[in-house]
Parts: C-alpha cells; sequence; structure tokens
C-alpha cells in the first residue's frame, strides 16, 4: 500500500507532497492515526459498561476516559493534519521538518516511539484495560501462584492477585516516576549548565566542581543511602532520583553553550542591552533543546531501571502499590515454583527501557545537523 493508500482513516486520505516530495514520516503519521482509530473502537466495544460508568466514577476513572477521547479526536486531527500537509508541501524545507523525515526513516526509532506512547496510553487507560483491580486478592488456598490461563492470563502473585492487572497499573508508578523525576533533573541540569557555560569564570567553576563532586559518589550507593535515611515514598523516590541525575545534563548542556555564546545572535542581543537572564532564556536554552531532549529520552529509561532496583532491593515503593521493580521483588522467592511471577515483570522493564533508549537513539540522529547531512 503506498503512502497515499496507507493513510486513508474515516474517508480521509493521505496524499504524497507535491513536486514528488513525500511527508515527514508519511506512512508513519498515517500508520499512527489509523493504529489510534482502531484501537479506540476496539477498547469503545469491548469496555462499553466501564466507559458508560466512567463519569460517575473516581478521578482515575475520568482520566481514562478523557484519554480514550482524545485518542478519537487525535486520529482524526492527524489524518486531517496529514492530508492539509500533502497539498501544501512544497519549497524549501525547514530544519525541524528535516529532522522528522529522519526520524521518520529510522524504522527502529519509530518503534521505540510507538512504545513509549503504547506504554503511556496503558498507563492512562488502566481501568479500562485491566481485567481486576490491581489490589483485590483471590482465595489463597485455590488461586494463589496461579500459572498463566483464561481467567488470569499472565498468572497471579503470592496474595492471589492479578499479575496483568498489577502490570498495567504498574505502569503509572514506575512511568510517573521516571517522568517527574527526568523533568526535575533537567530543569536544575539546563539552568545550571546554561548559566556556566554563558557567564563563565567563577559560576563556571563553582557548577563544575559541584557537578564533580556528585559524580564522584557511585550514584546506586548514593541513592541507597539516601533513601535508607528517610521513609520510602513517591515523593522521596522521584525527589532522590531527580537530584542525582542533574550533573549530566549539566555538562552536556554547558558544552552548547560555550559553542553559543559567541554565535553573531547572541554578540547582537548583547549589543542591544538585553539583560543576561533575557539572554539566558531567551536566546541560549531554546538553542540547546535538541542535546536535552535527547538527554531526557535516554534518561527516562535509565531512571525506570533505577527505580526498579530500588524496589527490588525494598527501598522503593512500598505494597500494596504496583511498581514493575517492587513485582519482580515479590517474585524472586519463587523463580522455581512460578517463574511468572518475577518474569513478566522483567520482559516489560527491559521492553520500556528498550523503547526510550531507541526514541533517544532516534532523536539523536536526526537533531544533529552533522549525520543527518
Amino acid at each position: 500500500m503506498g503512502e497515499g493508500g496507507a493513510g486513508i482513516l474515516f474517508g480521509v486520505t493521505v496524499p504524497p507532497g507535491r513536486g514528488g516530495r513525500s511527508l515527514p514520516g508519511g506512512k508513519t503519521g498515517a500508520g499512527a492515526a489509523l493504529t489510534l482509530a482502531v484501537c479506540f473502537w476496539v477498547i469503545l466495544v469491548w469496555r462499553w459498561d466501564r466507559v458508560v460508568a466512567a463519569p460517575g466514577a473516581g478521578l482515575e476513572e475520568r482520566l481514562a476516559l478523557a484519554t480514550l477521547i482524545l485518542m478519537g479526536m487525535a486520529s482524526l486531527t492527524w489524518a486531517w493534519w496529514w492530508r492539509r500537509r500533502g497539498r501544501g508541501v512544497g519549497g524549501r524545507e525547514g530544519p525541524w521538518a528535516g529532522a522528522l523525515r529522519t526520524f521518520g526513516e529510522n524504522r527502529m526509532a519509530v518503534v521505540g516511539v510507538a512504545g513509549v506512547v503504547l506504554f503511556h496510553l496503558v498507563a492512562l487507560l488502566a481501568p479500562f484495560l485491566a481485567p481486576y483491580d490491581p489490589a483485590f486478592q483471590g482465595d489463597l488456598l485455590t488461586r494463589r501462584l496461579v500459572g498463566p490461563s483464561s481467567q488470569h492470563l499472565l498468572g497471579t502473585d503470592p496474595f492471589a492477585r492479578d499479575i496483568l492487572s498489577r502490570l498495567i497499573y504498574g505502569a503509572r508508578v514506575s512511568l510517573s516516576i521516571a517522568l517527574l523525576a527526568v523533568s526535575i533533573a533537567i530543569t536544575i541540569g539546563t539552568t545550571l549548565g546554561a548559566a556556566a557555560g554563558y557567564l563563565g569564570g567563577t559560576v563556571d567553576s563553582l557548577v563544575m566542581r559541584l557537578v564533580d563532586a556528585v559524580l564522584a559518589f557511585p550514584r546506586l550507593v548514593l541513592l541507597i543511602v539516601v533513601v535508607a535515611l528517610f521513609q520510602p515514598s513517591l515523593t522521596v523516590i522521584i525527589l532522590i532520583l531527580g537530584l542525582t541525575q542533574w550533573p549530566h545534563v549539566t555538562r552536556i548542556v554547558r558544552g552548547e553553550v560555550l559553542s553559543l555564546r559567541e554565535r553573531e545572535f547572541i554578540l547582537a542581543a548583547r549589543a542591544l542591552g538585553l539583560s543576561r537572564r533575557r539572554i539566558i532564556f531567551r536566546h541560549v536554552i531554546p538553542n540547546v533543546l535538541a542535546p536535552v531532549i535527547v538527554a531526557a529520552t535516554l534518561g527516562i529509561g535509565d531512571t525506570i531501571v533505577l527505580e526498579a532496583v530500588l524496589s527490588f532491593l525494598g527501598l522503593g515503593v512500598q505494597e500494596p502499590i504496583a511498581s514493575w521493580g517492587r513485582m519482580v521483588s515479590g517474585g524472586r522467592e519463587h523463580l522455581l515454583g512460578a517463574w511468572w511471577v518475577a518474569t513478566f515483570p522483567g520482559i516489560v522493564i527491559v521492553l520500556a527501557v528498550m523503547a526510550f533508549n531507541l526514541a533517544g537513539d532516534g532523536l539523536r540522529d536526526a537533531l544533529d545537523p552533522r549525520i543527518r547531512g
């Protein structure tokens, strides 16, 4: 099926651009819109009873309903946008369009983004997708450590809880911790790196010595010690992971800013009398976002692993909250007799980290003009 045929969605066709130029990621965009539409209708029909009851239920159910509605709207909007772009493409290609085209041509990167989107949709739609309540305990005499079956697709854990349901709800916890922790790290690292690279002198020396001091400690050991000093909670884990990840971002941003601060547009901003703060936040930081985005994407996978390690050691998320690392920890005593308890959460962790790493590698290749050519 060609680019135009692949984009047929609710009667909307996504044609190729004029002059023989195809849209950046045209097949990818059309396929994504079609996939969203199919998922929307499958969930709507399959879980109609839960969808109807969602408006009067709790916050989680209303959030899932809003996500489902946005999926349907996004599929239509995406198809319409690609059709409009197809009619108007022509002339010189902008840098972001070129990056999008390069990214769309990288199949592994597209697979990674698809995986990232899938994991987030599963987390947001958990009330519609999970077969059971993640904290529901069945009969311990008959339903404990039951293998995969038609009633429990991935089996049950030592407390007779459905593993598939806990995996789906665990995506919320693990992904939320990773996203919030990386957001903290990116904010601190970008601000300090931009200030150190642009101001130089004493500020640069102080920031880089602080970076060296943080990096001098083994990160995992530092995490274990700090978390052990406090009562383990989601807030503590997020803060600790975020406050130990920023030095790498600081180094990346500082290096980019050092190459930017003598550029013509920065010199022109100085000549116009703009304040240092305005130059940093309005002109410097926006021009270093590409490597920051890549660092954030790769950092999320790293943070998922660290959260899983802490939970495995009993210093992370506590029962009865479901997280992937905690589920692996709960199954380590049953690896021989009930392999599914720890195996399936471990596989999910590997797939999630691979998805974020593939997406990060694709972004790095697409946003680097030396690689893109």
